[in-house]
């Protein structure tokens, strides 16, 4: 399929509303049985929860859940719906004698796509848990989910998904575009980054594309400052520790500054979770691991930046912000 699904273990869910009113939604990854978890966090604005519990030196080192929503700070309360639901199913860390006593760890980054509908129109506890409801092997790209309300630099943003092989099972990633940075070189109308077989617009949209670049977005804030943040999950089916996540979660970034510019500004707050869901096994831990280490972050780079790449070309034009394949449509041709 070429998306996160591909990792075993996994499930993704999208709920989102699209309407005069609504422009947002949420996304959930849903681990139930546990998975291996951290977390890297880029740029000076993120919005976050549970971050902290994903440390290698905490008490929990699995997560049952990775939330990706919009709705900036108000938007967390999707994840509560999230955490009920597995609850309610006994997915989660056992705190007490029976088994449906537990509490389930789930982190979670939401962007900022506030201005694209009304004020009070974010997600709440009911998305995360309509989120749950639609979870199965969901490789739906572009506006879905927390990439309903996203935007791109001057284009529609939105969800973007890939994934890739790797020696004892797969690394997959899903990620949320909602960039201060563009994913498209102006000058050429193609993506910067080389992930991507598209052949270059007509001269007339990329010029006409151009002035709309410079334009002042309304969705800028009052700062004149972009209002932005790009999140997403890596995950791998093989069984790793914490602290090898992590490795994974950092490396995971450099794909996202391949297909951004700029990114990591101080008006993101670029967070990625990395997950390991122990499905495929584990892998060889001789003398090679170091390398074979570095091949799965390598990957991981890799997969981020084709899903950032995807993200775009995959939305549509939604609440006045024209998709990629709307400002330049002879790439369809």
């Amino acid at each position: 399929m070429d998306s996160l699904v591909d990792v075993a273990g996994l499930r993704v869910g999208h709920h989102g509303r699209l309407d005069r009113r609504w422009a947002t939604g949420t996304s959930v990854v849903l681990a139930p049985d546990g998975a291996t978890a951290a977390v890297d966090v880029r740029g000076g604005a993120p919005g976050t929860r549970e971050t902290d519990a994903l440390d290698p030196s905490r008490l929990v080192r699995q997560a049952h859940a990775v939330v990706l929503t919009g709705g900036s700070a108000y938007g967390l309360a999707a994840a509560d719906g999230v955490a009920r639901w597995l609850g309610e199913r006994g997915h989660g860390f056992p705190v007490g004698a029976e088994p449906g006593q537990v509490v389930p760890i789930v982190p979670a980054a939401v962007l900022l796509d506030l201005p694209m509908g009304e004020w009070g129109a974010w997600p709440d506890a009911e998305f995360g848990r309509l989120a749950c409801e639609a979870a199965g092997p969901d490789g739906r790209e572009g506006t879905v989910g927390a990439g309903t309300g996203a935007v791109a630099g001057f284009l529609k943003g939105g969800v973007g998904t890939a994934s890739a092989p790797v020696p004892g099972g797969a690394l997959g990633a899903l990620v949320v575009v909602n960039s201060a940075g563009s994913v498209i070189d102006p000058s050429t109308g193609l993506p910067w980054s080389r992930a991507h077989e598209l052949a270059a617009p007509d001269p007339g949209e990329v010029a006409a594309a151009r002035q709309r670049a410079g334009e002042r977005p309304s969705r800028w804030g009052p700062t004149g400052s972009p209002l932005n943040t790009t999140i997403g999950v890596v995950a791998t089916d093989l069984r790793l520790g914490s602290a090898e996540c992590q490795r994974i979660a950092v490396a995971a970034q450099d794909g996202l500054a391949r297909a951004v510019r700029p990114a990591h500004a101080m008006v993101d707050g670029e967070t990625l979770f990395a997950l390991a869901t122990g499905a495929a096994g584990e892998p060889d831990h001789g003398r090679g691991w170091p390398r074979y280490l570095d091949e799965l972050c390598s990957t991981a780079a890799d997969v981020v930046e084709r899903s950032v790449v995807r993200a775009v070309l995959r939305a549509e034009s939604a609440a006045g912000v024209m998709s990629y394949t709307d400002l330049y449509p002879s790439v369809l041709e």
